[in-house]
């Protein structure tokens, strides 16, 4: 198949989006079908790469400088961001004169934004199959800006019904979780015909197991041998509740000293939460890493005991995944589409919602004291990610490409017919 997918969202971005949309891409290609992608640029300037079956276009793109680009390293404390976020312009003309010369045979949109809504125009005026995957909840969009809490909950419908829109318009639509769906799609009504399917990202789970770290990660990133380890990976931004997850470990330190804190990961809340950590005086106990990328994050995994989220807004939660791959025990909170990857007393512990402190450090000093519960919580945790290897994902999504392509023909003899009988009609 000629496969097209488009996303204003891509790698090297870190973001379950962007490493999704990489990942399909690139194994999709593995398997022989010709892939395009369309992204944004991050140069500014319209680019294109070719690897054997993958082709890539970067098109002319501007910074938003409100929003860090995930990319370069976050100032501390700024509101505007000289690296910003790389936003597609021009984006239909663009995205035009790359599908007509490649002639897809399906669309597979990951996004909302300018390059999704020029794929979406496209696939409709020129009748090719659409597909679209849901990784947004509303309130990942609104929950990130104090001054529209006012106004949160009429603005969480409005962009509800915003992202359901897109769907109505593809032949199949896909979400990462049951949850997910649930809390996006509208209840079954003749309204809402398209086809609805709850497929896992997906993570290359040869690339994450249990085992000991290699001997450079711990001097490269100053990590200790000799204690306990938890560590948390993802964006730092106020959405992921990262404060959650230091307040519960400054309660964890209180009945044991010999643990360490990791956070992996970069953004906006960062210079906060460093300042956070030297007032409750536990900053020689919290290790802030970066940005890490493969396949020295593989390994940091491998040097912790625990891992653990407070974030609430997860419509899956590829990083849940990949520490449950590792054989990590998991410590995370009952929200979004995370009790689909943690079994409270099984692979690990869930919280209430809504700030339970006590939990997430009750949770996390359990299974650092007890190497029995956390060796059988490990296990538990690899036949969880066994679930989520990427291979079932990308052959689900071709019998889902498939599918689109023959539900697009049954719309277009329908219609043909109604074109005929209306003609018919009209003599």
């Amino acid at each position: 198949m000629r496969i097209a997918i488009t996303s204003d969202i891509y790698y090297p971005m870190t973001n379950g989006v962007a490493v999704f949309a990489h990942n399909l891409a690139l194994n999709l290609a593995k398997k022989g079908h010709r892939v395009m992608v369309i992204c944004p640029s991050f140069k500014g300037k319209k680019h294109i790469t070719q690897q054997k079956n993958l082709r890539t276009v970067y098109l002319t793109s501007m910074r938003l400088p409100f929003y860090p680009d995930q990319i370069e390293p976050v100032p501390e404390k700024k509101i505007i961001y000289r690296h910003g976020i790389w936003f597609a312009v021009n984006a239909g003309h663009q995205v035009k004169k790359a599908l007509d010369w490649f002639k897809p045979d399906v669309i597979h949109v990951q996004t909302n934004e300018p390059i999704a809504i020029a794929s979406k125009h496209y696939a409709l005026s020129k009748n090719i199959p659409l597909v679209t995957t849901g990784h947004t909840f509303p309130d990942q969009i609104t929950g990130q800006f104090e001054l529209l809490k006012p106004i949160k909950k009429p603005l969480d419908a409005i962009v509800k019904k915003y992202l359901v829109s897109f769907m109505k318009n593809s032949e199949y639509t896909t979400m990462p979780t049951e949850l997910a769906i649930q809390e996006l799609t509208p209840e079954p009504s003749k309204r809402f015909k398209v086809q609805v399917e709850a497929i896992s990202n997906g993570v290359d789970l040869s690339n994450f197991k249990p085992g000991r770290a290699k001997e450079y990660i711990y001097k490269k990133y100053k990590i200790p041998k000799t204690k306990k380890i938890a560590i948390h990976v993802g964006r730092i931004d106020a959405d992921k509740s990262v404060d959650r997850v230091i307040d519960a470990f400054e309660r964890v330190l209180r009945k044991r000293d010999d643990a360490v804190l990791l956070i992996v990961g970069d953004g906006i809340a960062k210079a906060d939460l460093i300042e956070m950590t030297q007032a409750l005086g536990i900053s020689k106990n919290v290790r802030f890493l970066g940005r890490v990328l493969p396949p020295d994050l593989n390994e940091i995994y491998k040097t912790a005991d625990v891992f653990v989220t407070a974030s609430e807004i997860e419509t899956q939660g590829v990083v849940l995944v990949e520490a449950a791959a590792t054989g990590l025990p998991l410590v995370a909170v009952d929200a979004g589409a995370v009790a689909d990857l943690v079994r409270d007393g099984e692979n690990g512990f869930l919280c209430k919602a809504g700030g339970d402190i006590k939990g997430i450090a009750e949770g996390l000093e359990k299974i650092l004291s007890d190497d029995v519960l956390a060796k059988r919580m490990s296990a538990e945790s690899l036949v969880t990610a066994k679930q989520h290897d990427l291979s079932i994902t990308v052959k689900r999504f071709l019998e889902i490409y498939e599918e689109a392509i023959r539900i697009k023909g049954i719309k277009d003899d329908g219609e043909k017919k109604r074109r005929g009988f209306f003609f018919l009609k009209s003599k």
